[in-house]
């Protein structure tokens, strides 16, 4: 069975673990306390292939910034969450794509762009077409999702192992590949 290691990844308070939490165990989180690491593992079937994602929910406050560098090289795949109630979370990910570029030294790195927190429209500072222009300009999936409604949540993990499939990042050569999610 294929093991894929995903690393979510995003500003604090965009919803990584509630995502994480809620693909792994069902569970929607209401609070929590800000995340260092969080490490799950699940097994899944993508298009007809069982397979067992490691996911690491990462930090996403910058006092655990410089931990990044080391989530990143670990990783081959990557889902980068922002929240669409938070026009300053979407300018953040610039940031971090830039940042799995030059680390992993390549332009064809795995990464999905994901817009958290649809079930909160009425507080929507991001606007879809936003997401998807800046998804266009990274040649990259992109999707909008609610880790409260579980709205599109496994679609979510499923994507990014399909674009591993497609796109295998440059790893150790052990056959294990990684993902990371960032939000």
């Amino acid at each position: 069975m294929r093991e894929f290691k995903v690393v979510v990844l995003g500003s604090g308070g965009v919803g990584k673990s509630a995502l994480t939490v809620q693909f792994v165990s069902g569970n929607f989180m209401e609070k929590y306390d800000p995340t260092i690491e969080d490490f799950y593992r699940k097994e899944i079937e993508v298009d007809q292939a069982p397979c067992v994602l490691e996911i690491l929910d990462t930090a996403g406050t910058e006092q655990f910034a410089s931990m990044r560098d080391l989530y990143i090289k670990n990783g081959q795949g990557f889902v980068v969450v922002y929240s669409i109630t938070s026009h300053q979370t979407f300018q953040d990910i610039r940031n971090m794509r830039e940042q799995i570029m030059r680390v992993k030294n390549s332009e064809s790195v795995p990464v999905l762009l994901v817009g958290n927190k649809v079930d909160l429209e009425h507080q929507r500072e991001v606007t879809r077409a936003e997401g998807e222009a800046l998804a266009q300009i990274w040649r990259c999936p992109f999707m909008e999702v609610s880790a409260k409604f579980k709205s599109n949540v496994d679609e979510m993990f499923t994507e990014i192992v399909r674009e591993m499939n497609v796109l295998p990042s440059k790893g150790k050569g052990d056959g294990v590949c990684c993902c990371c999610v960032l939000m």
